[in-house]
């Protein structure tokens, strides 16, 4: 049934993921304080949080990035992820998943959850990460344990195995019974559980409950499948052996019980953690990471510090990593370490190197940015992982309030991209703003406040200006002079130009038609450039578009004329005569899929129809 497995396997690292407020950070809390990392649990509402450390968490009260939290359990050393829950960040969390040796996923008895439960789960059976799931708040749980299993296993493409079952009292719980260790438990707020023995319908339920759990177990393996129907019991380890090599494979996903809040179930997470996940050496196998006497390690994450400079959260996936090494970048850079911290929350201890499976922050390096595998080696690794970020859905757009202030923007906004790759600054050109794009109202919220607080930007925004243009209806021909005389050499430039409509998308067209000599052949050229500058701003002040000019005739001075009389004689045509053109403005018209559930159907139609839309196909 598999060998002993239950070994110290290094330092760990493990992510902390699940839906918005399941109970992530207080979790994290609840793991520091059990294991000593921390004198007492924080409280997110209080703001007295290791994981909820910046400024914009504690103010809303949520996780808006990735906190690391490192601790020690009875000898090995792990190092806790919590990512965040909202979808609008959660580009952090598939930044970090492929560093990771296993995922806990906490959840609550929430059906509304679902959806987003299930989207995390799919993210880790693709990346093919070991996870543990977390059944939190399970002191407020209103349902019996099997209705809770079933409304949560369409959310999981493999079974979702029971390790405890509830012990009740009345209508609340009290304990759990270790279905693996066959041993009942009672919770103590904020202490070890205390052990209490199992018998009367307690003993009932776990034996039925086991015998569900070896079931699952037995699908992959055939000799606990025949000692099953031979209705022998099998040795309690080789069940413990089944649940890490089951769980390691990706074959189940083990559910534990808990209330985080009160520290209740942690310490059977942590014994589960330390016996049951993989270590460094599988990760790196998963990942592909080759044989190698170098450090190699993969950043997942990128910060920017007031007093630190940049940091660069990386996973040490192999090697040993001495303070003041040169590292290569998979995309091409390299940097010298200026230092090696451990992480804590906001606080980091220096230290002088670092072993694989360790997870630090690595200072200054500058070329290197999240996503990147580094390495000690004199050449560039190759990445071991991809991830781009999702296309993002809302802008805004911003601009110092004081125009002094505008380079300081400009590399404020930088350093908020390479910390958060799913933000994008874009300079639009037709309205000359500056727009931020991000994932959702709440991402720019936040994004806003650190530009203010952190960077000390101060900003104003609004919604980005939309791209407006304008074309003509009506063809017309139109004479353009410009005379002026001040002494000397004057400005003369004379033409007459025929202004057309073309058809949608033909954009602009110059031509000439000049006899004669009327205009000389090298003043066109300015002439066409006038024309240039007058659709630039239209009649109802926007660029105009699907129009053809034609220069037909003119007249010049030998001694005056010049390429900016002609310019601008050519800018005044088009001034006076595209108000006399019928203009019209034109909106822009955006090509979208819209994929949503069948039953939303009819109120998408709705939506589009307000908004005057235009379905063209279903």
């Amino acid at each position: 049934m598999g060998q002993d497995v239950r070994s110290p396997r290094g330092p760990r690292c493990i992510a902390l993921v699940g839906p918005f407020q399941s109970g992530k950070t207080t979790l994290l809390e609840a793991i520091l304080a059990r294991t000593g990392a921390i004198p007492r649990a924080g409280s997110v509402d209080a703001g007295t949080s290791v994981g909820d450390a910046t400024p914009e968490a504690r103010h809303h009260k949520m996780t808006v990035g990735l906190t690391a939290a490192t601790t020690s359990f009875m000898g090995d050393s792990y190092t806790f992820l919590d990512c965040p829950g909202s979808v609008e960040f959660a580009h952090d969390m598939r930044a970090a998943l492929p560093a990771v040796d296993a995922a806990i996923v906490v959840c609550e008895a929430d059906e509304k959850k679902l959806p987003q439960l299930q989207i995390i789960l799919r993210e880790l059976e693709q990346l093919k990460i070991p996870r543990f799931l977390f059944l939190n708040k399970i002191d407020r749980a209103s349902q019996r344990i099997r209705e809770t299993l079933a409304m949560l296993q369409p959310a999981s493409r493999v079974p979702l195995v029971l390790r405890q079952i509830p012990i009740w009292k009345g209508e609340l719980i009290e304990g759990f019974v270790d279905l693996a260790l066959e041993r009942a438990f009672i919770y103590r707020e904020h202490k070890a559980s205390e052990v209490i023995a199992l018998e009367g319908g307690d003993l009932d339920r776990e034996k039925e409950a086991r015998f569900s759990m070896l079931e699952k177990l037995a699908d992959h393996d055939d000799a606990l499948m025949e000692q099953l129907l031979e209705d022998i019991q099998p040795p309690r380890d080789a069940v413990f052996d089944d649940l890490a090599r089951e769980l390691r494979e990706g074959l189940i996903c083990p559910v534990l019980l808990g209330a985080a809040v009160r520290e209740n179930g942690v310490l059977r997470l942590m014994k589960a953690l330390r016996h049951e996940a993989p270590g460094v050496a599988e990760t790196a196998k998963r990942l592909g990471v080759p044989e190698t006497r170098d450090a190699l390690g993969y950043v997942f994450k990128t910060l920017h510090s007031q007093h630190g400079g940049k940091l660069s959260l990386t996973r040490l996936l192999a090697g040993h990593l001495d303070d003041g090494a040169t590292l290569q970048s998979s995309s091409g850079g390299a940097g010298r370490i200026s230092g090696i911290l451990a992480v804590n929350g906001a606080y980091d201890t220096k230290r002088a190197s670092a072993e694989a499976g360790e997870t630090v922050a690595l200072a200054k390096l500058d070329p290197v940015k999240t996503g990147d595998t580094v390495s000690s080696g004199k050449t560039a690794p190759a990445a071991l992982i991809t991830i781009e970020p999702t296309p993002p859905v809302l802008a805004i757009s911003v601009a110092a309030t004081d125009r002094k202030d505008d380079v300081k923007l400009g590399q404020a906004l930088t350093r908020l991209h390479e910390e958060d790759p799913s933000l994008m600054i874009v300079q639009n050109a037709k309205t000359h703003d500056t727009v931020l794009w991000g994932q959702g109202e709440m991402h720019l919220r936040v994004a806003s406040e650190r530009l203010r607080d952190r960077f000390g930007v101060k900003i104003t925004s609004h919604p980005p200006a939309i791209g407006y243009q304008e074309t003509i209806r009506k063809p017309i021909t139109q004479r353009g002079r410009h005379k002026k005389q001040s002494g000397g050499h004057g400005q003369f430039g004379d033409v007459v130009l025929d202004i057309t409509p073309l058809p949608r998308g033909d954009g602009f067209k110059f031509a000439e038609k000049v006899v004669g000599g009327a205009v000389p052949r090298n003043y066109i050229p300015a002439v066409e450039e006038g024309v240039v500058d007058g659709l630039a701003r239209g009649p109802l002040g926007f660029p105009v578009t699907d129009v053809q000019v034609t220069l037909t005739d003119g007249s010049y001075h030998s001694v005056d004329s010049s390429d900016l009389a002609f310019r601008t004689a050519a800018r005044v045509g088009l001034n006076e005569g595209l108000p006399q053109c019928q203009p019209v403005l034109l909106e822009p018209i955006h090509m979208v899929e819209i994929v949503c559930p069948t039953d939303a159907t009819a109120k998408i139609n709705a939506i589009l129809s307000a908004r005057r839309g235009q379905i063209l196909g279903l």
